[in-house]
C-alpha cells in the first residue's frame, strides 16, 4: 500500500481516485449489448451468456426441483446463520415502515401522502468469483415488507449453468421464486427491455462490476428506475493511535479480497499506526485464499497520515466512501461531522462485514463517491410516495384567490379559470 503524508488539499481528488474505468471506455460496450437484447430478446442474452460465462443454456428459469435440491443442500450451520441474518434485517428493515401523513394545511384543505409498493422489481445479484447470496437478504426482505408483487431475481450461472445453493437457499426462504440464470449486461438490458423469460420491471436493484453499474445507468434512459450506481466495493477507516493495527488490517482486507478493483483506504492521524497496520496486512494476506485478488486491490488502496481530526474529516467528505470505520478515541467528531458515507461502522468492536452480513443494516450501498447524494438501499427504495388532496368549498374559497393570483401571474389563464368556474358556482 502506498503512504501519503500530508497531503494538501489541492491534491486530494488526485490521491482519491477510485480504480475504475472510464465510464465512456465501458459505455459502447454496454449500448451494442442493449441494442442486441432489445433486436433479438431470448436469443441475444443466450449468446452473451455463452460468451461471457462460458456457458450455453437452452433454459434460463430455475426450477423448483433446482431450489428443492439446494436447500437440502446447503448445510444446516449455515442455514441457521442465514436464518439469524435473514431475522435482524426483517427486524431493521420493518422497523422503516412509517404511516399515511395527513394535513390540513388550511381549513378546508386536507393533504396526504402515501406510500404504495413499486410492482415489478428486479433484484441483481453478483456470481462471479464470489456469489452473494447476503445480497438475496438484502434485497429480496425489504422488497417483500414493501409489498412488490412481483419480484424477479437474476443471477449469473457457473460453467455447469448451476446457481449457487446458497444463491437459492436465501432466495427461497425469503419466498423468491422467480429466479433467471443470467448475468451481467445481458441480465440488466433483460430486467430494462423485457425478453420471452426476463420479464422487464420497474426498478433495478443490486451491486455489480464496473460494467453492471455502467448497464443500470444505461437502463434509466429506457425509463427503469435504479437504485444507485453501485460499483466495485471500497472502504476508508479513519483511526488514531489508540486503535488496533491488527483489527484494521483485518477490515481493510475483507473489503479489498471482494474483487481486484475494489480499493481500501486508512486515513490516519497516527503515523506509527500506520507503520503497523502496513506489517500486519502483510503478514495477514498470506492466510487467505484469495490473497492474489486481495494483492491487486491492495495495490490501488493508501495508507494516508494527517495531522489533525479536522483534516482527516474534511478529507473523508470529500472521498465520500461507500463503508466507513471509526476506530478514535474522539469517535463522536467523527460520528456527527460525516456527511458522506454509505454506511459507517463505530468503534473497535464493528467490523464491516457486520454490515455486509447480520447486524440487520443493509450492504448495498453508493459507491464512487455516490454516497454525496445517493443512500444506501432501506425499505424506502421499494416504494413511491404518492400525495393525495381533497378541498370541500369552504377550502376552495379559502385558497381559491391565492391560486387566481398565482396563476394569472405566471400568465396561465387556464388555471385561473379551473378556479374561477368554481368559486362562481359556490
Amino acid at each position: 500500500m502506498i503512504i501519503i503524508n500530508n497531503p494538501k488539499p489541492n491534491i486530494w481528488t488526485e490521491i482519491l481516485k477510485r480504480p475504475t474505468q472510464n465510464f465512456v471506455d465501458i459505455e459502447q460496450v454496454v449500448i451494442d449489448i442493449f441494442d442486441d437484447v432489445k433486436k433479438q430478446g431470448d436469443v441475444a442474452v443466450k449468446a452473451y451468456t455463452q460468451k461471457f460465462d462460458k456457458v450455453n443454456l437452452n433454459n434460463f428459469t430455475v426450477t423448483q426441483l433446482e431450489i428443492e435440491t439446494a436447500v437440502a443442500s446447503v448445510n444446516n450451520n449455515l442455514k441457521l446463520a442465514i436464518q439469524t441474518a435473514k431475522r435482524n434485517i426483517e427486524t431493521f428493515h420493518k422497523a422503516q415502515k412509517t404511516d399515511i401523513i395527513t394535513v390540513e394545511t388550511t381549513k378546508g384543505v386536507k393533504c396526504w401522502q402515501q406510500k404504495k409498493a413499486i410492482q415489478k422489481v428486479g433484484l441483481y445479484i453478483p456470481g462471479g468469483t464470489a456469489p452473494l447470496f447476503s445480497t438475496v437478504l438484502m434485497l429480496a426482505i425489504p422488497a417483500k415488507i414493501a409489498g412488490c408483487s412481483d419480484i424477479i431475481l437474476c443471477t449469473p450461472p457457473n460453467e455447469k449453468g448451476e446457481i449457487a445453493n446458497e444463491i437459492l437457499y436465501a432466495a427461497s426462504i425469503c419466498g423468491i421464486t422467480k429466479i433467471i440464470k443470467v448475468g451481467g449486461i445481458q441480465a440488466i438490458a433483460g430486467l430494462t427491455l423485457g425478453t420471452e423469460t426476463i420479464p422487464k420491471v420497474n426498478k433495478i436493484f443490486g451491486p455489480g462490476n464496473q460494467y453492471v453499474t455502467v448497464a443500470k445507468q444505461i437502463a434509466t434512459k429506457y425509463g427503469v428506475a435504479i437504485d444507485m450506481p453501485a460499483g466495485p466495493s471500497e472502504l476508508l477507516i479513519v483511526a488514531d493511535k489508540t486503535a488496533n493495527a491488527a483489527y484494521i488490517a483485518s477490515d481493510l482486507l475483507s473489503q479489498a479480497e471482494h474483487g481486484a478493483d475494489s480499493q481500501v483506504i486508512l486515513v490516519s492521524t497516527s503515523q506509527n499506526l500506520i507503520q503497523l497496520v502496513r506489517a500486519e496486512i502483510e503478514q495477514q494476506i498470506k492466510q487467505l485464499p484469495r490473497k492474489l485478488i486481495a494483492k491487486q486491490a491492495i495495490q490501488n488502496s493508501k495508507l494516508i497520515y494527517v495531522e489533525t481530526n479536522k483534516i482527516a474529516i474534511d478529507l473523508i467528505n470529500q472521498y465520500a466512501p461507500e463503508h466507513f470505520i471509526i476506530c478514535c478515541d474522539d469517535e463522536d467528531f467523527f460520528v456527527n461531522q460525516i456527511s458522506n458515507a454509505g454506511s459507517v461502522f463505530i468503534g473497535s468492536f464493528t467490523p464491516e462485514s457486520a454490515g455486509d452480513y447480520a447486524s440487520g443494516t443493509n450492504h448495498t450501498l453508493p459507491t464512487n463517491g455516490f454516497s454525496k447524494a445517493y443512500s444506501g438501499v432501506n425499505l424506502d427504495s421499494f416504494y413511491k410516495a404518492i400525495t393525495f388532496q381533497k378541498i370541500t368549498k369552504e377550502g376552495l374559497k379559502n385558497i381559491g384567490p391565492t391560486i387566481e393570483l398565482m396563476a394569472e401571474a405566471e400568465g396561465l389563464q387556464a388555471h385561473k379559470n379551473a378556479v374561477t368556474l368554481r368559486l362562481k358556482d359556490i
